[in-house]
């Protein structure tokens, strides 16, 4: 039986993180990835010309050590292997409750200013907002766990809702409702973008995942595309003693011995490779954690840039007329479980050929991202969902060129990727794309001796959540060791 110090069960970015600081540290490292390709969500890939863009619209900037990936993928040897692209701002906002579009620059100092020079009548409360923030982005303070998003706002600005929209506009990129967002998650998420900046990896998500894969194997690791972890062996002593893998359609079983396992892969499908006690621990853990949201994401080739039709800055949250308060953002959750009729979800756009992304063109790529749910699409036939599918499709699209005329004739190519394509592609239950709802600080740490977890269910989910948690499964692993 071939023998491992680490077997990684899934290759996603929080487990390529865990599986490169641990190769580069000295451990012996399996990977095992039952996809064509290593990523996750963290990948591109092309449907026909289309170049679609898995995950990322920007992250925070690694290259500032006070950004929270910056030790983290220093470590995993890959922090100068991809070009980390500048986005020309942190996003434009409009519609809602604004009356006019307002640019949020990445930045405190042009924050304050820009919000200051749209609300004057909010100084107090914006200087109150961004210093906090500040603060907890940089580890320099810490708020009250107990305190929301709402409550927070609520006690900032009252019933002046539309400078709430302007500061968390962007709320799909952590959570759809500000009632149960942690107010010190959304600080220091939101935060660290102000304080370091937006960027964007140059080509795409998939370039860091494989610059972590090849940073795995210099280091004498392994990666195995294409085979399906099945079972995770424990010994008398309640500890993981073996991995066993198959070809994906169930053929040539494999085992390997290691010392502990770490799972990128969600809790509920580890308990299934897991004796039924130690499934039972592993279950009872994780039962009172919620599943995080999941999102759609409509990727438009275009025959123009966007920019020729008014899409004006690299990121712009376009939040819908009926969204008259912050707090109106969940309903657009529940949308595409009904039929569309004129009611539009908040989007979250991007528009790569802004900034020098190096995504190819043409067609001109324009992402468009909303929160969803499963349940908006597993209770319709195959047939039924993909008509359903196409009818949100042609609605978004007619929505989009109401701001943005002759977006629409200029579509040339289209993917559009549901909650349940995210469920389905990603193995993730629920399809939550943030692993679980945002809530106090979560360990790698399982109740099954040896076995870890390294991804957004171990942290805080999202891009930065998802390689945070990897460094911290390493270092749990390396100081149990």
């Amino acid at each position: 039986m071939t023998g491992f110090d680490v077997v990684v069960i899934g290759a996603g970015l929080g487990g390529l993180t865990a599986a490169a600081i641990l190769a580069r540290s000295g451990r012996k490292v399996l990977v095992i990835e039952r996809s064509n390709s290593v990523g996750g969500a963290a990948s591109s890939y092309k449907v026909g010309d289309l170049f679609v863009e898995g995950s990322l619209h920007e992250t925070s900037n690694p290259q500032d050590p006070r950004d929270p990936k910056h030790q983290v993928l220093e470590r995993a040897g890959v922090l100068d292997a991809v070009k980390w692209i500048p986005a020309d701002a942190f996003y434009e906002v409009r519609g809602g409750p604004l009356r006019a579009p307002l640019v949020l620059p990445d930045n405190f100092d042009g924050a304050r200013h820009a919000l200051t020079q749209h609300f004057p009548e909010c100084r107090a409360g914006i200087e109150q907002i961004l210093t906090e923030m500040e603060r907890i982005a940089a580890g320099k303070d810490k708020a009250a766990p107990a305190l929301s998003l709402a409550d927070k706002f609520d006690r900032t600005f009252g019933d002046h809702e539309a400078i709430k929209c302007a500061l968390a506009a962007n709320l799909s990129y952590y959570h759809d409702d500000p009632a149960t967002l942690p107010w010190n998650v959304f600080a220091g998420a939101q935060g660290s973008y102000l304080l370091s900046g937006g960027r964007f990896v140059e080509g795409g998500s998939q370039r860091l995942s494989s610059a972590l894969a090849r940073a795995i194997r210099a280091a004498g690791g392994q990666v195995l595309l294409r085979r399906v972890a099945s079972h995770v062996a424990v010994d008398a002593d309640g500890r993981a003693g073996s991995v066993t893998h198959t070809a994906r359609d169930g053929s040539d079983p494999q085992v390997v011995a290691c010392r502990c396992v770490v799972s990128n892969a969600a809790p509920a499908v580890l308990s299934e490779m897991l004796p039924a006690l130690d499934a039972g621990l592993l279950t009872k853990a994780c039962a009172e954690q919620q599943p995080s949201i999941s999102l759609f994401a409509l990727t438009l080739g275009l025959a123009k840039p966007p920019r020729e039709f008014g899409v004006s800055h690299y990121s712009t949250q376009l939040l819908p007329d009926w969204m008259t308060t912050l707090a109106d953002y969940a309903q657009g959750t529940r949308l595409m479980g009904t039929e569309p009729a004129g009611r539009m979800p908040p989007l979250a756009i991007v528009d790569y050929a802004a900034i020098p992304s190096a995504i190819p063109a043409p067609p001109f790529v324009l992402s468009v991202v909303g929160t969803d749910r499963v349940s908006n699409w597993d209770q319709v036939s195959p047939d039924d969902y993909r008509e359903k599918r196409g009818r949100w499709q042609a609605a978004l699209i007619a929505y989009l060129d109401g701001h943005y005329p002759g977006l629409a004739k200029a579509v040339i190519a289209t993917s559009f990727n549901t909650a349940l394509s995210v469920q389905q592609y990603l193995n993730a239950p629920n399809g939550s794309v943030y692993g679980f709802a945002p809530g106090p600080a979560r360990s790698p740490r399982t109740p099954v001796t040896g076995v870890y977890l390294a991804s957004a269910y171990a942290g805080l989910g999202g891009y930065t959540g998802a390689i945070e948690a990897g460094g911290a499964c390493a270092d749990m692993i390396l100081a149990d060791s």
